[in-house]
This record gives C-alpha cells, structure tokens and sequence, in this order.
C-alpha cells in the first residue's frame, strides 16, 4: 500500500506540556520522556486527553523499566532523568508502529470493513454528535471538524480509553473503555518525572496491584494483531492500558495548510471484563458486583468522601478499594522509599455518562500528604471532620425547613415541627423544598469549604489539633453565612422575622450540639 502521509508520533510535536515557569510546549514522545524531570506537566485540552495521554506513557514506560520491585523503583526515583539510551533504544525499535498514517500498520487503527466513513467528531466527547450534547466545543456532526496529525492523536488516544458503550450501525455494540466509568486519579508530584513514577506500580504487578499477568503482556503496537484472539481479558497490565476499545481508521488528506484529518471509519472492538479493577480507580464494595467504581457526582465535589481514598483493608474482597497506586506508595513509605513527611498533589479526572450520552467531565485536585496512606488514627480524625460537615449541611437543610414552615404555614408550632413536617402534603413540602432550593444556601455552604479543605488536609497531617479547631472554626462561619443567605429570601412581615429567629436558634442549638464550644475572646 502506497503511504501518502506521515505523522510519527516519536518524533513529531503533539502531547501538550507545560514547562516548569507554567509556559506552554508541545511536545513528541522522545521529548517529553526525556524532558519529563524538566517540565511541570500535561495539559490537555479535556480531562480525559489529559489522563488518556498520561496512561499512554505510562504503558511506555513500564514496558522500558518496570520497576519489578521496590528497589528499581527507588532507583528511578533517584535518578535525576529518565535512562535516555533505553528510552530511545525502544522507541527507535518500535518507530514504525508510532506513524499516525502508516500504509500498513497506522497507530492504534485498524480498518472495519463493516463501517461506513463518518465525522471524526464521533471520537470527541466535547462535542455534539450522536447521542452527545454540546459540552464545550459548539461544533456538531452536521458540521464536521477538521483535526490536525497532532489533534488527531490525542483524540484517537482519548477515544480508545474513554469510549462509550452503544449502538454502532452494526449487530455488534460499542462497549465502554477503560476509562469511560469512575475516577482516573493521578498523584502530582514537583515535575513530570516524579508525577509517572508516582502512578508507576510494580511491573509485572502481584494481584494486589493489578490481577492479571501472562507472559504475552505487551502494548498494543508491539502486538502483530491487538484484536486477536477476542478476549474480554487483557494479556496484562501493557495491555490493559493501550486496550483496543475500537476500530478507528483516519482518512487523512492534504489540506491547504498541511495533513488534515476530517473522516474515519470505526467500529467495536475488544470488550473487557468489568470486574477487572482498575489501578487508578477507586472502588466502593457492593454485595451484588463485589467492586463499583466511585464516579464524580455533578452536585458533589469529590473531597468530600476523600476519607474514603485512603482507608486500607487486609480483605479487599469484601471492601471498599482505594486505588492501588495509593496502595504502592504506601508500601513504599512503609519500605522507607519514600518519606510520609513528603506533600504530592492527586488530581481526580472523571465523567458523568448514560445511555451513551456524556452530560459533564471534569477534573479535580487536592493535596495528597503521604501520611494518610500509613496512618489510620489520621484517616479517622479527617473521615470525622468530614462526617461532621456533612451532618452540618443536613442540618442547615433542616433550619431551612423550619423557616419555610413558619413562613408558609401559619398553623406550623415551634415544638414538635419535625413531626408536622412528616404529616404535610407533597404540594405543602414541595413549595417548601423550591423555597429552599432557591436560596441556594447548602450550595453557598460547601462552596465556602472548598478552598479552606484544601489548607485543613494538610495542616491535619502536621498539627491535628490546630488543624481541626480551625476546620471547626471554619464550618460554623460556613453554616452561618448559609443562614444569612437564606434569611435574604425571607419577607418583612412578623412571621418571617419569627421564622429568622427560630432558624437562628435552631442552627445555634445544632452547632453546639455538633461541634465544640466556640472559645470566649477577652
């Protein structure tokens, strides 16, 4: 087959990075690897291209390091950059498999003859096409996009691990990648060297890190054909990685500015096994499927069930699971490898799916003090003060029924209310409920904590006891702000100011009762 264009992802410049003064660069794989001690990180233009990009390199680097055990991980952490002759030992090897547009063997695609060509902006979940909205992106299939070879790659690599499960035109449906249910977390660490070895596991993993393991494991591109055999199962943790949710093939074509891709052909391809746990995922038990991964929830920042992440179990059959990248650093720590004093950073990237429809993605950060993964008494002081939050938040919902009784509902008594509460009709507590919902208060409550969570986990791991009457400190202003604000939406007539004043008393009573005694100033 005559090869009319190419674009080698070698050696060619396409993984966003940013380099450690926050200027950007774009960068190829030979460069990034081994400018990676250099630069701050990767940026991609979405959450998932830039946990997609991540995972993609990493497959690369295991395959050239491993590490197989503790030591060789100490050794990579040590060195100043990655071993350039073995990195660019293996790339030279597999150069050919890494053109975009290779007549024989393009990169990660693969021809369908069952499929018919269609807008390439079916692999972007950014933007409208199919049954996906408009996130962020306004083009739409009617009106097609053009890609650059660099756009082209990250969007093709994005698409195989976050495909969504669907119909595809044929008997055979679309299945989800890797990627596309739970959270990807990935650790930070000062620069981008640090932050692969941070979400580098054993390799080849025991089970405790990843479960499955064959003398056949390698990347997709190394494989004389990645489809075959038809397995649900992955040769191994390579293969898992660079798994082949789909028959992609790019239609490139001379543009007037260069290559342009504008039209593909894919199909369904290889479907996993979803009891295989992911290590980058956390997990929540469940009696029926033993293993759910925890996915970001639209009206609910993720730090609030970040006690949840660091909590470890000898039976992790019939447990909760942190991801087992956590579980390598702790072992690490525990190795003394790695200091528990040291301060990384974990950013939670995920999106909301169903039916094949994509309603948000987003990416979250947070501070990841080392000292949570090995110290429990510290995972139960942080779980308490987040329980406590959280039952504050109740509570402020609960004052706000209180008010919106007695403002709407002159036969309400102050005594007993949450009784009459459960006797009124669904017309009489959904008025109340929009009252509330209108205030926006509980919003306003944990929007408040946001930022002062990110200073309370970690000053908790240097001095609990500061840190948590600070945090304490912090929700009664949080609690009282909300009650100001929903008091905005209170009238001027003398049942409201009653309502004000029984809210007040009310929220006064619960803080005393849930927190401790504010200390008296002299």
């Amino acid at each position: 087959m005559t090869q009319l264009f190419s674009f080698n992802l070698v050696d060619e410049s396409w993984i966003p990075c940013v380099r450690a003064n926050g200027s950007p660069a774009v960068l190829s794989i030979r460069d990034t690897l081994a400018q990676a001690h250099t630069l701050k990180g990767i940026a991609g233009e979405s959450p998932p291209i830039t946990a997609a990009l991540h995972r993609f390199l990493l497959a690369i680097l295991h395959r050239v390091f491993g590490p197989a055990d503790y030591d060789a991980w100490a050794a990579l952490w040590e060195a100043e950059q990655w071993d350039r002759d073995a990195l660019n030992a293996y790339l030279d090897e597999w150069r050919p498999r890494f053109d975009l547009f290779d007549g024989e063997r393009p990169f990660y695609q693969s021809p369908d003859d069952r499929m018919k060509p269609k807008s390439t902006i079916n692999l972007s979940h950014d933007r409208a096409s199919g049954n996906n909205p408009t996130l962020f992106d306004h083009h739409t299939e009617a009106d097609g996009e053009t890609l650059t070879p660099a756009q082209a790659a990250r969007v093709l690599i994005a698409g195989q691990a976050y495909g969504l499960a669907g119909l595809s035109g044929i008997t055979q449906k679309f299945t989800d990648g890797t990627c596309a249910g739970g959270i990807i977390f990935l650790v930070e660490g000062d620069n981008l060297k640090q932050t692969f070895l941070l979400n580098m596991i054993q390799y080849p993993p025991d089970n405790d890190h990843f479960g499955v393991h064959t003398g056949k494991d390698k990347p997709a591109w190394e494989m004389e054909d990645p489809f075959t055999p038809d397995r649900a199962n992955p040769f191994g943790y390579l293969d898992y990685l660079t798994w082949q949710n789909r028959r992609v093939l790019f239609h490139p074509e001379q543009g007037q500015n260069g290559v342009i891709v504008r039209t593909m052909t894919m199909g369904p391809a290889l479907r996993y096994d979803s009891s295989l746990l992911d290590p980058m995922k956390h997990y929540r038990a469940d009696k029926k499927l033993r293993h759910v991964a925890v996915s970001l929830n639209e009206n609910r920042t993720f730090w609030r069930d970040s006690a949840s992440f660091f909590t470890f179990y000898d039976d992790i059959k019939e447990n909760a699971r942190p991801p087992a990248t956590f579980r390598w650093l702790r072992e690490l720590v525990e190795e003394s490898v790695l200091d528990s004093h040291h301060l990384y950073r974990c950013r939670a990237i995920g999106m909301s799916k169903k039916q094949a429809k994509v309603f948000f993605f987003r990416e979250e950060r947070l501070p990841l003090p080392l000292a949570y993964l090995v110290n429990e008494r510290l995972v139960e002081k942080l779980a308490i003060a987040l329980d406590k939050a959280n039952t504050l938040a109740f509570d402020l919902v609960q004052t706000a029924r209180l008010m919106g009784m007695l403002q709407q509902l002159p036969t309400v008594e102050d005594r007993g209310w949450q009784k009459q509460w459960q006797g009124l009709n669904v017309n009489a507590k959904g008025s109340i409920n929009n009252w509330i919902a209108h205030t926006g208060m509980e919003r306003a409550y944990w929007a408040s904590l946001d930022i002062p969570f990110q200073s309370f986990v970690v000053d908790l791991a240097r001095d609990e006891e500061k840190a948590l009457a600070a945090w304490y400190a912090q929700l009664r202003q949080a609690a009282q702000a909300a009650l100001d604000q929903a008091g905005e939406y209170v009238g001027n007539d003398g049942r409201s100011f009653k309502a004000i004043v029984r809210g007040q008393s009310y929220l006064n009573y619960r803080l005393n009762e849930l927190l401790p005694k504010k200390e008296k100033t002299e």
